[in-house]
């Protein structure tokens, strides 16, 4: 039997119970897959995060990440709440941290405030799938309770990912966003199709200078019906932003706020950062804050 550290993280929020909740299990070394299966599935977040000692010499820490049903192979809000926890473990400063998850190996920057910390996270490869059918468009704006009146006519409805792939459907109105009420099953059964579990509709309808977009996030094919506040979402969100010029860009980057989480009262804020060269993106970035909600052990 071993004591496994577990933590509930709040992430891109520093007020408890807001933001995107990930379980953190701090010293996972020693867990099958089995088992990091059924602690996520037992925690019910979005997802779960396992951090594990490395396996070469080229990273310094491995991360595995498990939504309730299946691993995938990266997650913002895990990602920093993993890092969170692991500067507070073992009090970091500020520094820079080579992490290898199913994304790949990337660097991690822990900044500390006093005594708390903000996690910035460099993401995958960026990526632009090939433009969806006519008819699979319609069959998402319909799954997701919009219409064709809804969409900027600015926002393809396309696939970008930087390491976990997402649709990215831009619509005019923040007050339809907040009140979208998807058909989760006809979601899922479109997932399959197009080989893409996750939705993001976005708009840029703010009234505030601070924030630039407000998006929801929804992935039922993966077991998540709704996820807050989503990295893995609003990353690639700017890369597709910067490429399709839908936004300015100035001296090779695009740096903004979004807001996520409102609809479903866990508002958090995510930071995001594109490098662009000659007009395309070729990194993003994401950051954010963290807070703990509870920390207590598992006996297994």
């Amino acid at each position: 039997m071993k004591k496994y550290r577990l933590y509930q993280i709040d992430a891109f929020t520093t007020e408890k119970f807001k933001g995107n909740p990930a379980g953190v299990i701090s010293n996972a070394d020693g867990l099958k897959e089995t088992q990091m299966q059924a602690i996520a599935r037992e925690l019910s977040n979005s997802e779960t995060a396992f951090i594990l000692s490395p396996s070469s010499t080229d990273h310094e820490v491995q991360i595995r990440f498990f939504t309730p049903t299946t691993e995938v192979p990266s997650c913002g809000h895990a990602t920093i709440s993993a890092h969170f926890v692991r500067a507070l473990e073992n009090n970091l400063p500020s520094c820079r941290v080579i992490q290898k998850i199913g994304a790949g190996i990337l660097p991690v920057e822990i900044i500390r405030d006093d005594n708390s910390y903000k996690i910035i996270i460099t993401q995958g490869e960026i990526e632009f799938f090939e433009p969806l059918s006519k008819r699979e468009k319609n069959e998402i704006i319909l799954a997701l309770d919009l219409t064709s009146t809804d969409i900027d006519q600015r926002c393809p409805v396309q696939i970008a990912s930087t390491g976990h792939s997402k649709v990215m459907i831009g619509i005019e109105s923040r007050d339809k966003l907040n009140s979208v009420k998807p058909n989760l099953n006809r979601l899922t059964e479109i997932s399959g199709k197009i080989k893409c579990n996750g939705y993001f509709v976005f708009t840029l309808d703010s009234d505030s200078d601070e924030i630039l977009t407000h998006g929801r996030m929804f992935a039922p094919a993966i077991g998540i019906a709704e996820d807050p506040v989503t990295g893995n979402a609003n990353g690639p969100l700017g890369a597709y932003l910067a490429k399709h010029q839908i936004v300015n860009t100035e001296n090779d980057k695009l740096i903004f706020k979004a807001r996520q989480g409102e609809a479903i009262g866990r508002e958090g804020t995510v930071e995001v950062e594109v490098d662009l060269q000659n007009g395309s993106p070729i990194r993003v970035r994401v950051g954010g804050s963290a807070v703990v909600a509870f920390k207590t052990e598992i006996e297994l």
